[in-house]
């Protein structure tokens, strides 16, 4: 894979990842709710959503999901009603100054914060067709193949990992400052209400051609 080729790769990527999405959107909550504690099972469970996603596509479920009205549908409805929980959830937080880690938005264990970053960033179809679409562009004709879709999978997640973990670290940082019960209120409403705008928009948008 000429090194042209991967910069431009992980260029693009980079300016993907930059624009904040429901993933961000909950890893941000995560870490106002609880602090930079947070950082570590919401970016592990970002990684981990988005390699299985990559992997899925490599693999072919991208194709599959593409051609498949049926299965497509599936995934998109079980994914748009997991975003609309978890802003429901959001909405209902508890930000009450004692207690700011034991309303919904701020699960009480890691597990929980992983587990809800993996299934959000996991069962996006739409990740898995936009990696379809995405890297053939960047493909070199003639050089192995296989080669080539790791280096641009390993990249992707590296990059991916480094910007949830960015976002998770300076929210954290900023939970003192912005930490008050009327502020993490109106923030658990904000990311609330992108998460269920998400999940709508998801079952609302047409199939991909």
């Amino acid at each position: 894979m000429p090194i042209e080729i991967w910069l431009a790769f992980c260029a693009a990527s980079f300016v993907l990842l930059a624009i904040p999405g429901p993933t961000i959107m909950l890893v941000i909550t995560y870490a106002l709710g609880q602090g930079r504690r947070a950082a570590v099972p919401t970016v592990a469970g970002v990684a981990l959503g988005d390699f299985v996603a990559m992997t899925a596509s490599l693999a072919g479920l991208g194709v599959l999901l593409a051609t498949s009205a049926f299965l497509f549908t599936v995934l998109k409805w079980i994914g748009a009603a997991y975003l609309v929980y978890l802003g429901i959830r959001l909405w209902l937080a508890d930000t009450k100054a004692d207690t700011p880690a034991d309303g919904a938005a701020a699960p009480k264990s890691d597990k929980a914060m992983f587990g809800h970053a993996f299934v959000v960033t996991a069962l996006n179809p739409k990740s898995i067709v936009f990696f379809v679409a995405f890297l053939p562009q960047f493909i070199t004709a003639g050089d192995p193949l296989v080669i080539q879709l790791a280096i641009m999978e390993v990249s992707f997640l590296v990059l991916a990992t480094l910007n949830a973990a960015a976002f998770a670290f300076v929210a954290g940082g900023a939970r003192a400052a912005i930490g008050s019960p009327r502020v993490l209120k109106w923030v658990n409403r904000s990311g609330g209400s992108v998460l269920i705008g998400a999940g709508v928009a998801a079952v609302a948008l047409d199939r991909p051609e």
